[in-house]
């Protein structure tokens, strides 16, 4: 079996995309001048250089990435080489027009990006098995090899083809998945408005219709979109395997909601290697380094809790968004720590050196245009020390609070069309549950909804749309055996084939919440509920409200208007051990703190009033110590309470009792004992 970490490091990974056929080989030696100086150990090489490897069908040049590769190893800088295959040349193209994808409505889309690509093409399969082939045995020996770097982002920007190549595909996929063309009929409902087929001939994709289309034929397109890329992933790493066995294969994910939505990330972590995840900030108007804290969350739990690594951010701004501020002094570091504390094993970047040319030439980069006397340059030399400062931090595991429970295909099934309310939305409930319970400062791990939750003392579900039966009775055990749940409205409503589950909702829920739904009653735009408690307080909902029906659950809050006036509004049922809470309307993350803090207290969960907003403190453990990063996010010096003695590994300074923590900055301690 391959390893599943780079080759040839013995601390945390240092460094970022190189692509030194942008720039003369004079440049060459200073890059790896400058790499040493800055403390590089690990560079990215040949993700997009498909045209430089095999500049005519058949023809191989690899003197130039032979150069490369001998000149890194020569400096002590190991290798992450990728295979090329995001980027088909232009001859390919030209030779295969049909391994161009093509949209829903008809549309073949063009060369001259990147990512433009059947997945179904036969050509494109025997064309990438053949320069994966070529490179693995050329480079399976090579020194400086630390690992595999399959394509690029997959799902990115293209996952779904809609073309001839992927209408037989889809037909084989389907046989494998159902089995007869009755058992699709039966999956997809095709009694509803004459759909049903007589034969897998007859099925095509769901191409661009002239009303909705079919939800459970669409929902099955986006599930096969994903596999097809993902076999193109295993005929890749399989090959890798076989022709250099104990190196270990990645692909660079983008596991946060903000970034891809395509992809089954729970199915892919089980694929590779190592799990490594490309993250950039959105600049939304949100808190971004939330959304990096849950990215990371996520990334890490893809990876069954195992470390991981981040293979791409920036130093400073992006230039794909339709604003691209620049990092404020010290965020790249508090950044990249950020994704270590929760689990990464180093912090590389896109790219090494700024490009002059391309569509990227104003995104940020490690040595930036202006060089080496300048803000970014001196900060990335200062975090290459601070890394190296935390070598013995490597194979140690994060340290969760509680659960989030998130599954792909609910996702994408919800976004289908015609729901109740298209104010209603799965990632900004997930966006928001995860802001609440950051802002309690809880390190969250995410779950597959049928996967053992047991480890948690808290779970919540903030957009489970669709539930299956097992999701429906692992998440009764969980509480039956002692857990506090908490689950948001609108979920356990369908099946895995989009079909709405037997009964009143929520379907495979209704036991473990104690209740049921009569009836779904959307919000206008702008409009609100007010809800009460019995103590008197107050909480505002919008976007959504129900008809709820007890059936052993207490109503903590009603609704005080609206339509289900004087009927529960936020639920808590007691079965067997545990604790399972009902919230049926949407509320903002202060109203949201409110329940969440009293489940958080049915969990034995106590508040961390001691550390202040925007503070956040994580832990990573192991077997030989036990680390606390505590990550100041703020304009204002803060103290963070230590658990034990311990040693601040970035100044070196012993650190006991409050561990002061200056605005904008980051201080590791290593406990004692």
């Amino acid at each position: 079996m391959p390893d599943t970490a780079p080759q040839g490091l013995s601390g945390l990974a240092f460094g970022g995309d190189y692509n030194p056929e942008q720039w003369p080989e004079s440049v060459w030696q200073e890059d790896v001048r400058l790499m040493r100086e800055a403390g590089v150990n690990l560079v990215s090489v040949g993700i997009f250089s498909w045209a430089l490897l095999e500049p005519e069908p058949g023809r191989y040049d690899f003197g130039w990435l032979d150069r490369v590769l001998d000149l890194l190893h020569e400096h002590g800088i190991r290798v992450d080489l990728g295979t090329p295959t995001v980027a088909p040349p232009a001859w390919f193209y030209r030779a295969h027009p049909d391994a161009l994808p093509v949209t829903r409505e008809g549309n073949r889309l063009a060369f001259g990006s990147r990512g433009a690509i059947c997945h179904s093409s036969t050509p494109y399969r025997e064309a990438s098995s053949a320069i994966t082939e070529q490179l693995a045995r050329r480079y399976a020996d090579h020194p400086a090899l630390a690992m595999w770097h399959v394509h690029n982002e997959y799902g990115v920007p293209v996952s779904a083809c809609y073309c001839e190549s992927c209408a037989a595909h889809f037909r084989r996929w389907l046989t494998a998945a159902h089995g007869t063309v009755e058992a699709v009929n039966a999956a997809w409902g095709t009694a509803f408005w004459g759909q049903r087929y007589g034969s897998f001939e007859e099925i095509e994709p769901p191409r661009a219709t002239p009303t909705v289309g079919n939800p459970a034929q669409l929902l099955d397109y986006a599930r096969f979109a994903d596999a097809t890329m993902r076999e193109n992933f295993v005929r890749e790493r399989d090959l890798l395997h076989e022709l250099a066995p104990g190196i270990p294969v990645t692909t660079n994910f983008m596991t946060a909601l903000s970034q891809c939505e395509s992809v089954d990330y729970w199915a892919w972590g089980r694929e590779v290697d190592l799990v490594t995840n490309d993250h950039y900030l959105i600049t939304d108007g949100r808190r971004t380094h939330v959304n990096l804290a849950m990215a990371a969350d996520l990334t890490r739990s893809v990876a069954g809790g195992a470390p991981w690594l981040l293979l791409e951010h920036s130093t400073s701004g992006v230039n794909w968004q339709p604003r691209n501020p620049a990092k404020a002094p010290g965020q790249m570091a508090r950044n990249s720590l950020s994704h270590v504390a929760r689990g990464s094993e180093g912090a590389l970047f896109f790219q090494w050196r700024q490009s002059r040319r391309g569509a990227e030439k104003f995104h940020s980069a490690m040595v930036p245009h202006a060089g080496t006397d300048s803000r970014v340059w001196r900060e990335v030399v200062g975090l290459g020390a601070s890394l190296d400062s935390l070598a013995t931090v490597r194979g140690t595991r994060t340290v969760a609070d509680a659960a989030m429970v998130w599954d792909w295909h609910s996702w994408w099934a919800q976004r289908l069309d015609w729901r109740p309310s298209e104010d209603h939305d799965a990632r900004e409930r997930a966006d928001t549950f995860y802001e609440a319970l950051y802002d309690r400062h809880l390190t969250i791990d995410f779950a597959h909804p049928e996967a053992d939750l047991s480890a948690h003392p808290l779970v919540v579900v903030p957009a489970l749309y669709l539930a299956t039966e097992a999701a429906g009775r692992n998440l009764r055990t969980y509480v039956e055996n002692g857990g506090t749940l908490v689950v948001s409205y609108f979920s356990g409503i369908v099946d895995e084939h989009d079909a709405v589950h037997p009964g009143a909702y929520p379907g495979p829920l209704r036991d473990v919440l104690g209740l049921s739904v009569e009836e779904f009653s959307p919000l206008g735009e702008g409009e609100r509920v007010r809800l009460t408690a019995a103590d008197g307080s107050e909480l505002t909902g919008d976007v959504w409200s129900e008809f709820v029906v007890p059936a052993g659950a207490e109503t903590v809050w009603t609704y005080a208007d609206g339509l289900a006036a004087d009927r529960p509004a936020v639920t808590r049922h007691r079965l067997g051990k545990g604790t399972a809470w009902y919230i049926s309307t949407r509320l903002d993350a202060g109203a949201l703190d409110t329940v969440l803090g009293a489940a958080a207290d049915d969990a034995g969960i106590a508040p961390r009033a001691d550390l202040p907003r925007d503070v956040e403190v994580v832990r990573r453990t192991g077997e030989h110590g036990s680390y606390l990063f505590a990550i100041n996010h703020t304009t204002a010096d803060a103290k963070v309470p230590l658990p034990a003695h311990g040693t601040e590994l970035l100044t070196g300074e012993r650190a006991a009792g409050r561990l002061g923590v200056p605005a904008g900055s980051v201080r590791v301690v290593r406990l004692d004992g």
